[in-house]
């Protein structure tokens, strides 16, 4: 039997989707001073292994592979890697205040400067993993932030922090409730 060419498409809309976050504002994007030490500690948060950059790529892989097959799930990671994107966005400008350097290049204490790669990404093959690894990379995220946030001693900057803490916590949250409808 001949096998005809039918088109395959993707009929999942992502039109109107929003970020998925705490539904409370952002304190204003200031610092104290110029604090280069500080900033390193954000580029860390910014494109580290456990990082907003890695977040959003992770989200939006899982995405894009789970968007044919199931829909309302591709929806919302889409709308949390939205959420990651905003948290990358405000991680930037308190690089750039404090006098750091938005490059994607991890600055450490000990000098060495590691650039973002797809290597930190944990890409598994099936939804329920997905889930699970996002999960695992929210928590990371949140016990960093908490540690940075001892580290610095700007209130400023640990508004931004703890406010995006919120909207982590908030997705693990609706990540476990999306695993229990797997």
């Amino acid at each position: 039997m001949e096998e005809k060419n039918i088109p395959l498409t993707n009929t999942c809309s992502f039109m109107g989707i929003n970020p998925i976050m705490m539904a409370l504002p952002y304190p204003s994007i200031q610092v104290r001073e110029r604090n280069t030490a500080y900033a390193n500690l954000l580029s860390v948060d910014y494109c580290g292994a456990v990082s907003e950059m890695s977040a959003v790529t992770q989200y939006i892989n899982n995405e894009n592979r789970l968007a044919c097959e199931k829909c309302p799930l591709a929806k919302t990671l889409l709308g949390i890697a939205m959420a990651e994107m905003i948290h990358l966005q405000k991680l930037g400008e308190l690089i750039y205040l404090l006098g750091g350097t938005v490059n994607f290049a991890a600055k450490y204490r000990n000098g060495r400067q590691i650039l973002w790669t797809p290597e930190y990404l944990d890409i598994p093959e099936n939804a329920r993993k997905m889930l699970l690894a996002d999960i695992e990379a929210e928590e990371g995220a949140i016990n960093q932030y908490a540690t940075h946030m001892k580290m610095i001693k700007d209130d400023g900057v640990n508004a931004v922090l703890a406010r995006i803490i919120k909207d982590e916590e908030y997705h693990i949250m609706v990540l476990r409730a999306l695993m229990e409808e797997l």
